[in-house]
């Protein structure tokens, strides 16, 4: 039953979907990594669903738009939007790396956060309303591949500190096969994009694993490694940048 127990802290962690409430152990963290990404197909599926009941309906783009933003933040618990506030914080701070990572742990947000979390909304709010039928299909598979790169990240690039939520679940991973099974993951992930539209679907992956290698580098030079807020910074943005890419080829 390790399995069940990974996919529990899995879904514990990183959603806000109910869970049997179960102890957390070095055992059954092992492969937590490895079902992170099945949060993901639970905001596709949700995403999916509502694009069904929106043509149904007729509901207006604004608030079709608006739902699509809300779904992903309300099944995650908004725990990736902390981490790209309080990474815009640290970043905006023209600090040392200690300075920038003591920034990452504080829980009060800075000016920046506040300004980055008002333009992320908005420009997120404003290519939802140009998705059609077949980019939200595109992207609903897109929020499983985002979790797929961060948990690879987690368990293979270097931490920035020995303790915080990444460091926490890279020294409990099985790394090797954490590895194996993610890559796995995100080749049957983006197998399917590009099966749905080969053109939307290709230019999405490559979008998603260009922002991860930015994102990779930016946390090197700029924290010496990754940490939990981090990830959540790439994630937000990794998906951002597949919205726009999906969408704006559709327009083209």
């Amino acid at each position: 039953m390790r399995w069940w127990e990974s996919i529990v802290v899995a879904f514990s962690m990183y959603s806000k979907i109910p869970m049997p409430q179960i102890k957390w152990t070095k055992e059954n963290m092992r492969y937590t990594l490895c079902f992170f990404p099945l949060v993901g197909v639970a905001i596709g599926v949700v995403m999916w669903l509502w694009c069904l009941t929106s043509q149904a309906l007729e509901v207006g783009s604004a608030l079709r738009a608006a739902v699509y933003v809300l779904i992903p933040v309300l099944i995650s618990g908004g725990i990736h939007l902390d981490g790209l506030l309080d990474t815009a914080d640290a970043l905006s701070s023209w600090q040392t790396k200690e300075r920038r990572l003591e920034i990452l742990k504080d829980s009060h947000a800075g000016a920046f956060a506040v300004i980055t979390g008002c333009v992320y909304f908005l420009a997120l709010f404003g290519i939802w309303t140009e998705a059609d039928e077949s980019s939200v299909a595109v992207l609903g598979l897109g929020f499983v591949l985002s979790r797929t790169l961060n948990g690879y990240g987690i368990c293979t690039f270097p931490c920035a500190k020995g303790s915080g939520l990444a460091a926490t679940f890279s020294e409990a991973a099985d790394r090797r096969r954490c590895r194996i099974c993610l890559t796995i993951e995100a080749a049957v992930c983006i197998f399917g994009m590009i099966l749905l539209d080969w053109q939307r679907g290709s230019l999405a992956a490559i979008a998603a694993i260009l922002v991860c290698v930015l994102c990779r580098r930016m946390a090197m030079q700029k924290f010496g490694g990754i940490t939990g807020d981090i990830q959540g910074f790439f994630l937000q943005m990794c998906e951002l940048m597949m919205a726009y890419v999906v969408v704006f080829c559709s327009m083209i």
